[in-house]
């Protein structure tokens, strides 16, 4: 069969099972991620029926559904707010560091993996997922809650700091120059200042760039911008999220609410299809053999992430089921975990890296997406109220 006609097949056959799994979901009141997770599982690697042809197209389209989640959160906010929320958040950014990147590196050094595998799973543990969590809170419509800025703003903060982290890390285990490493950190923040410039202090001048009202050229034209500085925010070891927030805070007025309409569908797609991808390039047999370890990781990391959400959101004056909601959110890890332990692996660290740091991601994201929900649950407002009153009592 044409290579092009089994991607063609492949591809369809996806779509529709993913379709057929948004209903289920839909139906039963849960968040499609853990679906289209175990989707991914069953054609994977070590699947029932691994699909390579349409392997590469996933593998893009899930890069850009990570583009198109970022930019269409970042067109909810305005410059103002960001800058407030980052400021607000400066303490929880180190307390975010604290609880959770220490605690993977003890992890690696008990394992017996070494200094550098331990500064690599550090990572892993750290940075919570902007994909994962951009989905979660517009699947249970909490964008414009209160707690939802604190949320961002440690996001923001991990995105920023792997500007420093990543081309550190990339130093360490490739063992390159302290030199090297300087410039290439140098280069990435230099960036990054740019970007953030231009789109606190210019994003009028951007929008101003597009028509608001013609829907075509407001699409390709917002995508290209989108798509352009995500790549060279990449370019220089920058998250590419980081690069498409951005872009979504510069835009403002007419503009950014008519690019969210026409944007969205797309949204959508590429994003359901960035975690079906995360399925299929994960190994059951590997996941397997160190499931347990990766269990244990999870459970520590993901009650230190609750700590840390709920810190930033007391922080921002959040009431209690607000903190609870913001820590909950926090606890998936996805993207920038599994590009940390590959660039480790990539050179030789650790090899066992791999398949913890998927089944430790796979895991927080399942039952993040779950523990999400709970604060909304009537028994769990009952608890908090019930708490409440002893304590006030």
């Amino acid at each position: 069969m044409h290579e092009t006609t089994l991607l063609l097949i492949e591809v369809g056959a996806l779509l529709l099972g993913m379709s057929i799994l948004g209903r289920v979901a839909v139906y039963t009141g849960i968040s499609p991620i853990p679906f289209y997770l175990v989707l991914g599982l069953a054609f994977g690697d070590g699947g029932f029926v691994p699909l390579a042809a349409s392997e590469e197209f996933f593998q893009t389209g899930s890069e850009i559904g990570v583009i198109l989640l970022l930019v269409l959160l970042g067109l909810e906010y305005t410059a103002p707010e960001l800058v407030g929320s980052l400021r607000s958040a400066r303490s929880a950014g180190l307390v975010d560091f604290a609880l959770n990147a220490l605690p993977g590196a003890a992890f690696a050094l008990l394992l017996g993996w070494g200094p550098v595998a331990a500064v690599a799973l550090a990572g892993v543990t750290w940075v919570s997922s902007s994909g994962v969590i951009a989905k979660l809170l517009r699947d249970l419509g909490r964008l414009s809650n209160r707690e939802t800025p604190a949320i961002l703003a440690v996001l923001v903060i991990e995105d920023l700091a792997m500007a420093f982290y990543l081309p550190v890390l990339s130093a360490i285990v490739i063992g390159v120059s302290l030199l090297q490493g300087a410039i290439s950190v140098a280069i990435a923040v230099g960036v990054v200042t740019l970007i953030l410039y231009i789109a606190l202090r210019h994003g009028h001048i951007v929008s101003r760039a597009f028509p608001a009202d013609e829907h075509e050229p407001l699409l390709l034209g917002v995508l290209g911008l989108t798509m352009l500085v995500a790549g060279i925010a990449a370019e220089v070891n920058v998250s590419a999220a980081v690069g498409a927030f951005l872009v979504g805070i510069a835009l403002s007025g007419r503009v950014a609410t008519n690019a969210s309409q026409v944007l969205t569908p797309l949204r959508d797609l590429f994003a359901a299809i960035f975690f079906v991808f995360f399925g299929l390039t994960t190994n059951w047999a590997e996941l397997i053999s160190m499931l347990l370890p990766a269990l244990a990781l999870a459970a520590v990391t993901m009650a230190t992430k609750l700590i840390t959400g709920a810190y930033a959101a007391r922080r921002a004056g959040v009431g209690t089921l607000g903190q609870w909601r913001a820590g909950f959110s926090l606890t998936p890890r996805g993207e920038f975990s599994i590009v940390i332990a590959g660039l480790a692996v990539g050179a030789g660290v650790a090899p066992a890296l791999a398949p913890l740091a998927a089944g430790y991601v796979l895991i927080t994201i399942i039952a993040g997406t779950f523990l999400a929900r709970m604060p909304d649950a009537a028994w769990f407002r009952a608890a908090v109220l019930r708490r409440r009153a002893r304590a006030t009592a």
